[in-house]
């Protein structure tokens, strides 16, 4: 194995693939993608536990250039997720580029060499002209900080590592967490335990999911028709669009839609909860859209079933058989669940450690200072380092639109350095503020600012207090904008 290379990406989920896509299409195949896990796939490798699935239609969560006709269902299962990002590393020829098991530390820029030199858990040093992080968000797994959690003698699992092979059958089990995945997993576990007791920090908002199988007729179309498939995608981009621009980003402008999609909200789980104590327990005391809200038809009724109980009181510890709360009501537990998510803003921004030139720290610049970047990839004092899950660059509500964004900019950007015969970028100090500047503006009409958020405990904020992870334009905005990006903003050698 040859240790310098055109590019180093660090990650093989669909970030890091479509990266790799990218650089190929302009000349590079002298790549290496390097992943901690034993396969590629990101957070659809890592993540089985029993009920994933995407939680946005399936038509647009894929590359728009490699559409999968044979979705099974309007949101697909987890393990179809996985299959479909095989498909497309097979089918761009991207295995051969990939290193499995390998833990990257961290990366360091040569000035005098212009190069990044990326090191490994294994003691390796490979060396590269451009650095491409592909991390994805949700890569840290965040464990719960609670007193006696390690004198726990069950089983305990987390989501991103669940254990196949433990029967939950019989078990009294515990989970912790409320969020997208346990609205996934609750149901699920609900239907093998004895006792299940879900502990609840934050509520979360839960609309009707319309949720259908694919007809095998439809997949055939899709395959042999693929404008049929196209403008399905086009009618489901739109309507996210529409949701992610009137419910969170134009909050100013179309307060109503807000107070709609609550109220839809609000009559699913009446519909489907029976007791008036525990709809109170579910209902969130915040603003629609502060918190990534999800869809679901069986999470509300899994709380009418006699062995499921929602505990609301904070826990105040685990010990070696149960979990007592601050009021002092202790629980008898076998295995003990964590959906607690993932740490972003302490760990996953890098989630490496990047030092730039002059010995520049991005994760303590970002933290000292305010998290940001140019289009949401590029930051001033790291030449040719493109950070594909970084401030201000998700746009819209499917990752792929975000990927694909990015590649766009990679495109121009990269190309202007082959048309000046340059080795290196860097974006410019003041193209990076300006952009800064304006994102922070456009966030000012956002519920981020004018929602009631303080009880979301949102991973949307930061330890600033402030909603960086989202880019404030729509998805239109940020293709055009990274097709467009003056080429002056950013230096050239």
């Amino acid at each position: 194995m040859r240790s310098h290379h055109d590019a180093i990406i660090v990650g093989a989920g669909f970030g890091g693939m479509g990266a790799a896509i990218q650089l190929r299409r302009l000349g590079y195949d002298d790549l290496v993608i390097l992943e901690r896990e034993s396969d590629l796939g990101g957070t659809w490798h890592v993540n089985r536990y029993p009920g994933l699935a995407v939680d946005i239609p399936s038509s647009t969560y894929s590359y728009s250039f490699e559409p999968n006709p044979y979705w099974s269902r309007l949101y697909a299962p987890g393990a179809e997720l996985k299959k479909y990002a095989v498909h497309v590393a097979d089918t761009y020829d991207l295995k051969r580029h990939m290193r499995f098991d390998t833990v990257v530390t961290g990366a360091r820029w040569d000035e005098e060499a212009r190069l990044w030199h990326v090191s490994l858990e294994s003691g390796e040093t490979l060396s590269a002209v451009w650095l491409v992080t592909a991390t994805g968000f949700l890569s840290q797994p965040k464990m719960p900080d609670i007193d006696g959690i390690d004198t726990f003698a069950g089983k305990v699992i987390h989501t991103t590592a669940w254990d196949d092979s433990y029967d939950l059958a019989g078990k009294r089990a515990a989970i912790i967490g409320t969020g997208a995945t346990a609205v996934q997993l609750i149901p699920e576990v609900a239907k093998e335990v004895a006792e299940l007791t879900v502990y609840q920090r934050t509520p979360i908002w839960v609309t009707p999911k319309s949720d259908v199988a694919i007809p095998k007729a439809v997949q055939k179309a899709f395959a042999a028709l693929p404008f049929t498939q196209k403008a399905v995608r086009l009618g489901g981009t739109s309507v996210l669009e529409v949701l992610m621009v009137a419910g969170v980003l134009k909050y100013r402008e179309f307060r109503p839609f807000s107070k709609v999609a609550e109220k839809i909200a609000l009559r699913h789980l009446a519909r489907q909860v029976r007791d008036p104590e525990t709809r109170r327990k579910l209902t969130p005391d915040y603003t629609f859209g502060c918190k990534r809200p999800t869809f679901s038809n069986t999470y509300y009724p899994t709380f009418n079933k006699p062995h499921v109980h929602l505990e609301t009181g904070s826990i105040a510890a685990v010990d070696k058989t149960g979990i007592r709360t601050v009021d002092g009501h202790r629980t008898e537990i076998d295995v003990l669940i964590l959906a607690t998510g993932f740490n972003l803003w302490d760990a996953n921004f890098p989630a490496i450690e990047i030092i730039g030139r002059d010995g520049k720290n991005l994760g303590k610049w970002w933290r000292e200072t305010r998290f940001q970047a140019y289009e949401g990839i590029t930051m001033p004092g790291f030449p040719n380092l493109l950070s594909l899950n970084s401030p201000y660059s998700y746009s819209g509500l499917s990752y792929f639109t975000t990927v694909e964004s990015q590649m766009k900019h990679m495109d121009r950007l990269l190309g202007a350095m082959q048309e000046r015969g340059a080795t290196v970028f860097e974006v410019t100090q003041e193209a990076n503020d300006r952009f800064l500047a304006r994102m922070t503006a456009k966030l000012s009409d956002s519920v981020f600012t004018l929602g009631s958020c303080a009880s979301a405990n949102s991973y949307y904020f930061n330890q600033h207090g402030e909603a960086t992870l989202l880019r404030p334009t729509s998805t239109i905005a940020a293709h055009r904008e990274a097709v467009r990006f003056p080429l002056e903003d950013y230096a050239y050698a």
